[in-house]
């Protein structure tokens, strides 16, 4: 039975001390920049640094993370065990390898400091490093359902020995069907353990799991994915078919780090080439690529050397970028859950940000459906390329790098078209309120072999010609905000 325990932020200053951390756990803290901790982390570490199951809510980017982090390591380090051949001692399992690989960072550095061993298993790679790394022993192991059970049922790992296990974002567990190996795998783990779950929402499977696992658990609601946040301002551009793209390589060439979502999977692979034939420093991340391809492109756009990252829903959730001051709506999504998690990657830990979807005519009473659902209110606008409410949304100098040699044209978000340079290299227009034109380098983040520069769309337009566009099937093949989509 749960105990339904809604605990608010305490008004006095805490800190990290004020619980009772081990001190070296508290210094690495420090050293990582962390000193005072979030909402969910000062309602959750009470309970769970006593050893009770519990179950937080809070949205992405309320500190979830080091939430049960820290008291999975400090209750380790209470009671040091000689580590044993694949048996960890402790088990966080993640929906994607982006957030396992993100778990697996935050952990790295106060792990060591209190001389525990992590290793982090997910499909995609060889799994070579990770049989050699059980092998060795681990106290924490920070996992994919999928790969966590092909090792488990080739002998290679026992969860029988699991002291504390953690559920991070349950409800994304759920979205992509993973619930039924994850109970498999957590029948594996001793009963008498303790069981913490974190979750954006609770829907109906994901009480299933709470029901089942937990045991009488300690509950706390700091607020919820399905919440909008007060520091998060939210615009709908109008425009024509043919200016969408156009408009989105104005945005995305601003300064600061820009995520845009597609629906599909070949939507984002087909942006991602015009933007990058436009100038802009685009990465895509989303199911069809390789796990090598999603680690390069993630860390490009977290290290700044891509200005855009262009993504599914499925492949983008639980990524934990830092200063993403921009989310574009490439392809409004189809529900209004879907808005608020694809949104939910700006305004992270109470900085700002802004939310940007692009709707084109036949787009407009889906769109206006989905905010009405989604509880935002957004500010609504006609407009054309070099608007000057492009510069408001997203300020600073736009700036270009030219494609490689034979690419095609950069399209000038001003609405004017750019006209081939001599020799087969391409000119950059520039438009009004400053655009900077910069030579590709190998440090820029764009990829290593030259991308087809006229990515043709299903409408036949190429990156050359974003102003002849077909409008929605420039970027997905389906675009409707009531379309049904692909599998990501």
């Amino acid at each position: 039975m749960t105990s339904r325990r809604a605990h608010t932020t305490s008004r006095k200053p805490v800190t990290f001390t004020d619980f009772g951390l081990p001190t070296q756990l508290v210094k690495a803290l420090a050293v990582a920049g962390v000193t005072k901790p979030f909402p969910i982390q000062a309602a959750t570490l009470p309970d769970a640094l006593a050893g009770r199951d519990v179950l937080g809510r809070g949205r992405t980017g309320s500190g979830k993370t080091y939430a049960f982090v820290l008291p999975v390591l400090a209750r380790l380090a209470a009671r040091p065990a000689p580590r044993r051949p694949g048996r960890p001692r402790a088990l966080i399992l993640a929906p994607t390898r982006e957030l396992a690989s993100q778990i697996q960072a935050s952990i790295i550095p106060l792990a060591e400091a209190l001389s525990l061993r992590t290793l982090t298993i997910f499909g995609g790679v060889s799994p070579a490093g990770q049989i050699a790394g059980l092998r060795a022993g681990v106290d924490i192991l920070v996992a994919c359902p999928g790969r966590l059970a092909d090792h488990v049922a080739a002998g290679r790992a026992s969860l029988d020995a699991v002291e504390i296990t953690v559920l991070d974002e349950a409800d994304h567990m759920a979205d992509l069907g993973f619930l039924p190996v994850v109970r498999r795998l957590l029948d594996q783990t001793p009963p008498s353990g303790q069981r913490m779950l974190f979750s954006a929402t609770l829907d109906a499977e994901v009480n299933v799991l709470v029901r089942r696992f937990l045991t009488t658990p300690a509950t706390h609601s700091v607020d919820s994915s399905l919440s909008p946040v007060d520091t998060m301002t939210h615009h709908v551009l109008h425009v024509r078919s043919e200016d969408r793209f156009p408009v989105l390589a104005d945005l995305t060439a601003a300064p600061g780090r820009t995520l845009v979502f597609t629906r599909t999977k070949r939507g984002a692979k087909t942006l991602t080439r015009r933007l990058v034939a436009a100038g802009v420093q685009a990465v895509e991340l989303h199911g069809n690529l390789a796990q090598s391809a999603r680690t390069r492109n993630l860390l490009a756009f977290t290290d700044g050397k891509a200005q855009a990252l262009v993504a599914t829903d499925i492949a983008a959730r639980g990524i934990h970028v830092d200063g993403v001051s921009l989310v574009i709506h490439a392809d409004p999504p189809v529900e209004p859950k879907a808005y608020l998690h694809r949104s939910g990657r700006t305004a992270r830990a109470g900085a700002r940000g802004t939310v940007v979807t692009l709707m084109t005519d036949d787009q407009v009473s889906e769109v206006r459906d989905l905010t009405r659902r989604a509880g935002i209110t957004a500010t609504t606008t006609r407009l054309r390329p070099g608007d000057a409410l492009l510069t408001d949304i997203a300020p600073g100098q736009r700036s270009f790098i030219e494609p490689p040699a034979g690419g095609s044209a950069t399209p000038a978000p001003s609405g004017r078209s750019a006209t081939p340079a001599p020799s087969g290299r391409s000119a950059t227009s520039a438009p009004s309120g400053g655009r900077s034109r910069r030579k590709p380098s190998r440090a820029s983040g764009t990829p290593a072999a030259p991308l087809p520069s006229a990515a043709p769309s299903r409408s036949g337009a190429t990156a050359s010609t974003p102003g002849r566009s077909s409008g929605a099937a420039a970027f997905s093949s389906r675009t409707r905000v009531g379309a049904r989509s692909g599998r990501r």
